[in-house]
């Protein structure tokens, strides 16, 4: 584990929240000169601290979708029944978010359908499928509460 001090804590909660600072505004936030915060910079990417950078998009602003929680009980509880139902995650596009959880379900899931009819075909498909769901609780989003993209360093870093 890479010992991080307060310079590279600083770099790190600024490029979460803005990848796209030039090296200069960078250095100048952290007060350093240019070539010292760069190189920390490398360095946090060489260690994978920062593994890329990317743009936030607004989905609704392209399409409109439909999100739908599901939380998903699989019939069996092995390592197969894990790998088929994980890689069936994998491969659809409309799941946006998907975590294994402990305690009464096995998985809780976001779809993002073009309509509920949609979300409801896919589950019918899966449910026909053989991914070994025993059952599912779907809960439709009526608004979105929060959401946060940047990450924000724990106050004992910091």
């Amino acid at each position: 584990m890479m010992k991080l001090d307060r310079y590279d804590l600083r770099i790190l909660e600024i490029l979460s929240r803005d990848g796209r600072i030039t090296k200069s505004r960078l250095a100048e936030a952290i007060n350093l000169s240019v070539s010292p915060c760069w190189e920390r910079v490398r360095r946090l990417e060489k260690a994978g601290i920062i593994e890329g950078y990317s743009a936030r998009i607004n989905p609704e602003a392209l399409v409109r979708r439909t999100p739908v929680w599901v939380q998903i009980e699989l019939k069996q509880h092995n390592a197969a029944s894990f790998a088929r139902f994980e890689a069936l995650v994998h491969a659809t596009p409309e799941v946006t978010e998907c975590v294994a959880v402990g305690g009464g379900v096995d998985y809780l899931m976001k779809v993002e359908a073009d309509s509920i009819d949609a979300y409801q075909r896919l589950i019918d498909a899966w449910l026909t499928s053989e991914t070994g769901i025993e059952r599912y609780f779907t809960y439709i989003v009526t608004k979105s509460v929060k959401k946060t993209s940047p990450y924000t360093l724990p106050d004992d870093l910091t």
